[in-house]
């Protein structure tokens, strides 16, 4: 690769790296052409980007946009994957790749300023989207609306069951009369 090749390159990485909303950075090493093709269309369908880099690149843009101590991840083939819209997605995705046996080890993400080692991307990755979180949100301040409306409903019933045993009351009393 060219120099001028390279320094665009870096300044591509640089541009992912500032603009995601989180990026993680796997070890592909062992993984079949068909699984990769699996992983690149589960992301591709979240619209999580994958690409392979080079680690030398990626080094000078961390540097370059001031993320500080990923030059230790930057170790033998690594692949970038990123969000522009969901941090979580990417590590979603590939954990779940590799919970169903994929060769594929996360070594670390990126995420609001912070590193996160391993183990924290599988636990975010662990997380309830932010759709998921919203449903439960409005269902469980639903749910006390409902048992009101249930209360309410059940009380409006007592009251016309007793107007109307009145009225039948009054009306047999009325005939006896």
């Amino acid at each position: 690769m060219a120099t001028a090749e390279k320094e665009a390159r870096v300044e591509e990485l640089k541009a992912i790296m500032a603009e995601a909303k989180g990026f993680y950075l796997a070890d592909f090493t062992g993984i079949d052409v068909a699984a990769v093709t699996e992983l690149r269309n589960k992301l591709r369908d979240a619209d999580v980007q994958y690409q392979v880099i080079k680690n030398r690149l990626a080094i000078r843009a961390a540097e370059g946009v001031g993320i500080a101590g990923l030059k230790e991840y930057f170790s033998g083939p690594t692949a970038l994957a990123y969000s522009k819209e969901d941090p979580i997605a990417p590590a979603k995705i590939l954990q779940d790749f590799v919970a169903d046996g994929g060769k594929i080890q996360i070594k670390t993400g990126f995420m609001e300023g912070e590193i996160l080692a391993a183990d924290k991307v599988e636990a975010l990755a662990k997380l309830p989207s932010k759709e998921e979180l919203l449903v439960k949100v409005a269902a469980s301040v639903q749910s006390p609306l409902y048992g009101l409306s249930g209360v309410l409903n059940g009380l409006l019933r007592g009251l016309v069951g007793a107007l109307s045993a009145i009225e039948k009351q009054r009306g047999e009393g009325g005939e006896n009369a």
